[in-house]
């Protein structure tokens, strides 16, 4: 039997669902806090509607830029998202995956759940696993200090699976 290599990770933030979504869906809220620690996005372009791509260029501290790229499969303002993630120039260990991300509304705060997978091996979740939880470390430092942005009321679903490189366009 085959051992699906998924990560889930959940964190409370000290924020309202509207916000919290649009720190997710806001290109230049989304610069402000996404990589792992150390990292810059310098570009992000988001089409945040159902089959509408993203590209976000990531800047390591030290070393070349790379980017992260996808498409949006669900969208539910602001309760849910879910996209592909794929690394331009991937490691040989990695495919695409699906990152589904679930925000439940506690009023003043709100529970942030990332699920995504499959992974090809533990070592790649791993690294994902390390990477989201810095990113959401990052995210709630953010969220701790006042400042305003957009919300959006759009709501579209649609669905999505990763593509293997063979059915890849």
């Amino acid at each position: 039997m085959a051992v699906t290599l998924m990560l889930r990770l959940t964190r409370r933030l000290a924020a309202p669902r509207p916000l919290v979504y649009a720190m997710w869906t806001d290109p230049d809220a989304l610069a402000q806090w996404w990589g792992p620690n150390g990292f810059t996005a310098p570009s992000i372009a988001l089409d945040v509607r159902a089959g509408g791509r993203y590209r976000i260029e990531m800047q390591p501290p030290h070393g070349d830029p790379f980017f992260l790229t996808g498409e949006f499969c669900v969208i539910e303002a602001p309760a849910r998202l879910t996209y592909t993630f794929r690394w331009e120039d991937p490691d040989p260990d990695d495919q695409e995956t699906v990152v589904s991300l679930a925000l439940e509304d506690l009023g003043e705060s709100t529970d942030v759940t990332v699920d995504q997978g499959p992974f090809r091996t533990e070592a790649r979740r791993e690294l994902h696993t390390e990477g989201w939880t810095q990113t959401l470390d990052r995210l709630e430092t953010l969220l701790a200090s006042p400042q305003p942005h957009r919300t959006s009321t759009a709501r579209v679903t649609s669905s999505c699976k990763p593509q293997d490189k063979e059915n890849r366009p």
